[in-house]
């Protein structure tokens, strides 16, 4: 030991007499190179005697390993094992149909993440034939804008035990519509927002010195409020936004879905006889709400179709395809933007587009809701009985609503 620690000593010494010729990459090599000759132990004695990091000095260590050319280069030019993708062109293909059904991420920002390990995505893509390592997923994960990120940043509430096999049966039952060429809407209200000359978040370019005056404090004024309850067509990549003026209810929930379907879905799906509907497990369309469920049977009765409804576990509302598919798209078209009247918040809605290709329409509702509407608990036995299917897997929040038997309805070609 002795030994080696002379010969690093030497050898720093060495490196001092020459080092202000040496560019970094010369020193690192010939650091590399003193640390192999000692062997074992060799990287941190060299890194030791010489001052430098043992990561600097045991990445020198590994180009030699690798070879190294005049050019710069570390593998001469096509060396080297190629990519496991290169192989399997299929990998990132399954790999994203493993992550998108369970993707959540900030509405605002491009990233998105995933609370599947790459441990267990490596392992369920060597069971669908596609052998790779977490280290391959991992990467391939960073290099389409996915990262990895703790349960701390990424749970809204209390975890169900279910909530992953609910995102699995939610995205089957999305998988099977859209292969029959059935319509799949994914719903939820919009963040309400004031009406008026009120600061909205965000800038856009106004003349120097001269931003557009909003006011002190943000009471509701003459103008209202606005309430958007969207609907977006997830095989269409197409969005509906009924901007309400008054109260968010299950009946408004429902009306601005009924408005969707007679003006854009009923022309788009003219032989549909189901809808699918993915939604959140609270707000005016939650999972609990007697009223969202008995206005749903409405609507089945008027359309005839059979209405199947999936709602996202507790804790995971911005997970919801509408959050960042449409939501995040109109708040980036608005911001630094006041929403001066309801026909700005329209127009403004109306004009958003997306790379993707998303479109939008709006329209105003003005009509009035009214609130505290209660449905008894024999009202609901009954409407159950008549209306209501549970699925076997969590039929709390899996379902399907129909018109009961006998009632006369409208066929979705024969709307009006």
């Amino acid at each position: 030991m002795a030994e080696m620690a002379g010969f690093a000593e030497t050898f720093a010494a060495a490196l001092a007499e020459v080092a202000v010729v040496l560019d970094e990459r010369a020193r690192r090599l010939l650091m590399g190179a003193g640390a192999r000759q000692l062997g074992r132990g060799g990287i941190k004695l060299i890194a030791a005697a010489t001052g430098a990091s043992a990561d600097t000095v045991g990445r020198g260590a590994a180009e030699l390993e690798a070879g190294i050319v005049a050019d710069g280069r570390v593998r001469a030019k096509g060396a080297g094992r190629k990519p496991v993708e290169h192989h399997d062109p299929g990998l990132w293909s399954a790999l994203d149909k493993l992550v998108d059904p369970q993707t959540r991420g900030d509405p605002m920002s491009r990233l998105r993440w995933t609370t599947k390990s790459t441990v267990r995505l490596a392992e369920e893509l060597t069971a669908q034939g596609h052998p790779t390592g977490s280290d391959t997923v991992a990467r391939l994960l960073k290099e389409h804008d996915y990262s990895l990120q703790g349960n701390a940043k990424t749970i809204e509430g209390k975890q169900h035990p279910d909530r992953d096999a609910q995102f699995r049966y939610l995205n089957d039952q999305v998988s099977a519509f859209l292969a029959a060429g059935l319509p799949v809407i994914s719903v939820d209200t919009k963040k309400k927002e004031l009406v008026g000359t009120y600061k909205n978040g965000g800038r856009e370019y106004q003349r120097k010195g001269e931003p557009t005056p909003t006011n002190t404090y943000d009471f509701i004024g003459e103008g209202g409020k606005a309430v958007p309850y969207g609907v977006y067509d997830v095989g269409a990549n197409t969005g509906w936004v009924n901007v309400g003026t008054d109260a968010d209810t299950g009946v408004f929930a429902v009306e601005s879905i009924r408005r969707w379907w007679n003006q854009i879905g009923s022309l788009a799906y003219p032989d549909a006889d189901r809808l699918l509907i993915t939604a959140d497990g609270g707000g005016s369309n939650g999972s609990r709400l007697r009223l969202w469920k008995t206005q749903l049977a409405q609507l089945a009765t008027e359309t005839g179709l059979s209405i199947t409804v999936c709602h996202l576990p507790p804790g995971t509302s911005k997970w919801n395809k509408i959050e960042h598919r449409m939501f995040s798209a109109i708040t980036m078209n608005w911001r630094g933007r006041p929403l001066q009247t309801h026909e700005i918040v329209v127009e403004t809605i109306a004009a958003t587009t997306t790379k993707t290709g998303l479109r939008i329409q709006a329209a105003l509702d003005t009509s009035t809701y009214q609130r505290g509407i209660k449905i008894t608990d024999k009202e609901m036995k009954a409407f159950e009985a008549a209306h209501l299917q549970r699925h076997a897997f969590h039929g709390d929040w899996n379902y399907t609503v129909t018109a009961a038997p006998g009632e006369a309805t409208t066929r979705p070609n024969q709307q009006k």
